[in-house]
């Protein structure tokens, strides 16, 4: 002890630790030494890293992702656990929300972390700590309570704001959708463009990445035609099916914005546009449902203007009744809107190929968790050809 007071100049402790780690009434500051950047500014090959890779190592990351609890942000905390990183969750709701991603690391790696979204202290405390920032809030219909403008266009260009003031965030990663455009007729998309906006205005070394309709165990339109199909036997068509889409596994989103900042930085400040391998119809994609699931196709199409007189009266009262709305399922203004146009990737954008990734077709595994709707079980179906045996019984 005496040595080691001998070595601290006979200071007290509490200054010796404040000298070590200084303490401030304020949750960051860019000029501040506790939150003074000290990394690469390109990439993040460059940090320290311990371990051979796997969820106990440490891969030098320490990322904060913001819509964790959603459908894509699963699997984004599961591949960041998976190589050692530790993870922040910021959420609003449940503690329950982010449960089932404490199982995705190690002891301690995965971090909860209650917010409020519309708390500019709020955010900047679930930052202090990080040096990677990815962005996947969004929601394909509106609330009483959230705006398509505020949830994808405002709350994206106040996370760039409030990552440029850290000066310790070396990557961020903004997820937007394929088709965002200010010229779209859908104000997801319209939103989502402006967001990109924002971000990059900001931030001019993000990246974003546009994923097209994300298909998965979790996913809101395969896992909704089959329940719909499941309750009334038929399907409903907007229009006349003919719509091109370009759907993507939602495992290869993923495993590109790890890639991303895998990288030495040649991803910094460019946009990503990743739809799947196939270009499909609506109709033909309803098709491979209906040959999943094993029921007989039956279809009603719904032109657009019917589709739209069903979706409106929601859209109306929204705002103007004292008491919240169910949400939209098949008949969404919105998406309705989305499908008077194709959406695929553009003919000269930055692809899966050039962060090194090759997607999946969705026939075959990224489907199969349609199998839990066929009838009597995963070996049967209303479809299906063979038929059991009275010989097959004991």
């Amino acid at each position: 002890m005496q040595a080691i007071s001998r070595r601290l100049g006979h200071r007290s402790p509490i200054s010796s630790f404040k000298s070590i780690y200084p303490l401030s009434d304020h949750l960051y500051g860019a000029d501040h030494p506790r939150y003074g950047s000290t990394l690469a500014t390109r990439g993040v090959g460059h940090l320290i890293r311990k371990g051979t890779g796997g969820r106990s190592s440490v891969s030098g990351i320490v990322a904060t992702v913001f819509g964790a609890t959603g459908f894509l942000g699963r699997y984004v905390v599961q591949q960041l656990a998976k190589m050692g990183s530790q993870v922040l969750v910021p959420f609003r709701g449940s503690d329950d929300d982010p449960r089932h991603l404490k199982l995705m690391g190690d002891l301690g790696q995965i971090v909860p972390m209650k917010y409020n979204p519309r708390d500019e202290n709020s955010i900047k405390a679930v930052m202090a700590k990080a040096n990677v920032v990815i962005n996947l809030i969004g929601r394909d219909y509106e609330t009483r309570n959230y705006s398509f403008e505020e949830l994808n266009h405002a709350m994206a260009g106040q996370l760039a704001m409030i990552s440029k003031e850290h000066g310790g965030i070396m990557r961020f990663i903004q997820v937007s959708c394929l088709g965002a455009s200010a010229s779209s007729p859908s104000r997801l998309l319209r939103a989502k463009a402006a967001g990109e906006e924002a971000v990059l205005r900001e931030m001019p070394e993000a990246t974003v990445m546009k994923p097209a309709v994300m298909i998965g165990t979790e996913d809101r339109i395969l896992n909704r035609w089959a329940h719909f199909t499941k309750k009334y036997s038929f399907l409903p068509l907007i229009g006349d099916g003919s719509t091109k889409i370009q759907p993507v596994y939602v495992v290869d989103i993923a495993a590109a914005i790890i890639a991303a900042l895998k990288d030495d930085g040649t991803s910094m400040g460019k946009v990503y546009e990743l739809g799947g391998p196939e270009i499909f119809t609506v109709h033909e994609l309803a098709e491979l449902m209906y040959d999943v699931i094993r029921e007989w196709p039956r279809y009603v199409k719904v032109p657009f203007p019917i589709a739209k007189a069903f979706a409106t009266p929601r859209e109306i009262l929204l705002n103007k009744v004292p008491f919240p709305l169910p949400n939209p399922k098949m008949f969404n203004l919105d998406e309705i809107n989305s499908l008077t146009m194709d959406t695929v990737v553009s003919e000269n954008a930055l692809t899966f190929s050039d962060l090194g990734i090759v997607p999946h077709k969705l026939k075959g595994y990224p489907v199969e968790f349609l199998i839990s709707y066929r009838k009597g079980g995963p070996q049967f179906g209303s479809t299906i050809s063979e038929r059991v045996s009275p010989d097959s019984f004991p």
